[in-house]
C-alpha cells in the first residue's frame, strides 16, 4: 500500500491580518471623527456668528462710499476701495481719541475698585466666621444678574437730585448733595454702575478658587502662629493669583467695550456726548451718520486694542511667573 501523504495547509493569516488592519483603521477613523462631530455645531455657530461677521467688518473697513453729484438717484452712491483711509481718519478723529482717553480713566477707576472689592468679599466669606455665607454670596452676586440697561436706569433715577431718595437722606444729615450727573462726577457715576454689577461675578470666581485650597494648609499655618491677615496675605492671595489674572483680563475687556451704561444715562444728562466711549462712536457712525465703513474701521481698532492689551498682559504675567520659577 502506498502511504498517503498529507500536505498541511497554511493558515489564512494574511487575510485575517488585512481584515484586522482594516478594522483598526476604521476604528481609528471613527475615534478621530467623533470629537469633530461633537465640535461641529459649535464650530458652525462660531464661523457663522463670530468669524464671518469679523471678516465682513474687516472687509467693510477697507472700503468707502463715494457720493457723486447731488447724491440723488440709484447710481449716485458708489462703493470703492479705500485701503487704510478709514483707519487713518479714525485715528486722527479728536472725538475718538478723547473717548479712548476717557475709557482709560474709566478703567483706572473700575478695574482696581471692582477686583479689590471682589477679593475682599471673597476673603471675608472664606474665613468661615460668616453664619449667613450662602445668603451673602447670593446677595453679592445678584447685581450681576441684573441687565446693564436695567441697572443703568435704576442708578440713573437715583442720580437725579429731584427724585432721588439720596437727596433727602444726605440733606437730613446735613451733608452736601453732589451733582452726580455733572461733568465732574459723571465718570464716577458710570463707574459705580459697573462696579456694582461686576463685583459679584469676580467674587464668585475668586471664592471658588479659595474653596479649592486644602484646609490642612490653613491649619498648619495657624499652628505656626499665623493669624487671619497673615494667612490671607501669604497663602490665600498667592494661591488665587491665576483667578485674579483671569478676572483682570475679563474686566479689561469689559472696560474697553463699555456701552450700555453711558448710552442709557445719556438722556438723563447733557454731559455724555454721542462719542463718550469708543463703542458709542461706532454707534454714531453706523446709525446716525450712516457710515458703516468708518464704524467697521473703528470696531476693528477696538478689537485689535482689546487683543493686544489682553495678550500683552497675559504674556507679561506668564514671563514673570516663569522667571520666578527659575
Amino acid at each position: 500500500m502506498t502511504p498517503t501523504t498529507t500536505t498541511a495547509r497554511p493558515a489564512a493569516r494574511p487575510s485575517t491580518t488585512a481584515a484586522a488592519r482594516r478594522s483598526a483603521r476604521t476604528t481609528g477613523l471613527r475615534r478621530t471623527a467623533v470629537p469633530y462631530a461633537f465640535l461641529a455645531p459649535a464650530l458652525v455657530l462660531f464661523a457663522a456668528f463670530l468669524a464671518a461677521p469679523i471678516c465682513y467688518a474687516a472687509y467693510l473697513s477697507l472700503r468707502e462710499t463715494k457720493v457723486e453729484g447731488l447724491g440723488l438717484g440709484s447710481g449716485s452712491r458708489v462703493e470703492r476701495w479705500a485701503g487704510l483711509g478709514n483707519y487713518a481718519r479714525a485715528l486722527s478723529d479728536p472725538e475718538f481719541l478723547a473717548s479712548v482717553g476717557r475709557v482709560g480713566l474709566y478703567g483706572l477707576v473700575v478695574v482696581p475698585c471692582m477686583l479689590g472689592l471682589a477679593l475682599l468679599m471673597a476673603l471675608l466669606l472664606d474665613t468661615g466666621r460668616s453664619r449667613v455665607g450662602g445668603f451673602a454670596r447670593t446677595s453679592i452676586f445678584l447685581p450681576y444678574a441684573v441687565p446693564a440697561v436695567v441697572a443703568s436706569l435704576l442708578w440713573g433715577f437715583l442720580y437725579l437730585p429731584r427724585i432721588s431718595p439720596l437727596t433727602d437722606v444726605l440733606g437730613a444729615v446735613g451733608l452736601p448733595v453732589p451733582a452726580l450727573l455733572s461733568s465732574s462726577w459723571i465718570l464716577y457715576a458710570v463707574a459705580n454702575i459697573a462696579v456694582w454689577g461686576g463685583t459679584g461675578f469676580n467674587m464668585i470666581v475668586i471664592y471658588t478658587a479659595l474653596r479649592a485650597v486644602p484646609g490642612d494648609i490653613y491649619e498648619a499655618a495657624r499652628l505656626d502662629g499665623a493669624g487671619d491677615v497673615q494667612i490671607a496675605l501669604r497663602i490665600k492671595i498667592p494661591t488665587v493669583l491665576p483667578s485674579l489674572v483671569m478676572t483682570f483680563v475679563f474686566s479689561l475687556i469689559a472696560t474697553l467695550q463699555v456701552f450700555a451704561e453711558p448710552m442709557t444715562l445719556r438722556p438723563l444728562s447733557n454731559t455724555i456726548s454721542a462719542t463718550w466711549t469708543p463703542l458709542m462712536t461706532v454707534y454714531r457712525d453706523a446709525f446716525t451718520r450712516n457710515d458703516v465703513h468708518a464704524a467697521a474701521a473703528t470696531s476693528v481698532l477696538i478689537a485689535l486694542a482689546t487683543f493686544a492689551l489682553s495678550f500683552g498682559f497675559l504674556k507679561l504675567v506668564g514671563s514673570r511667573a516663569f522667571n520666578q520659577e527659575r
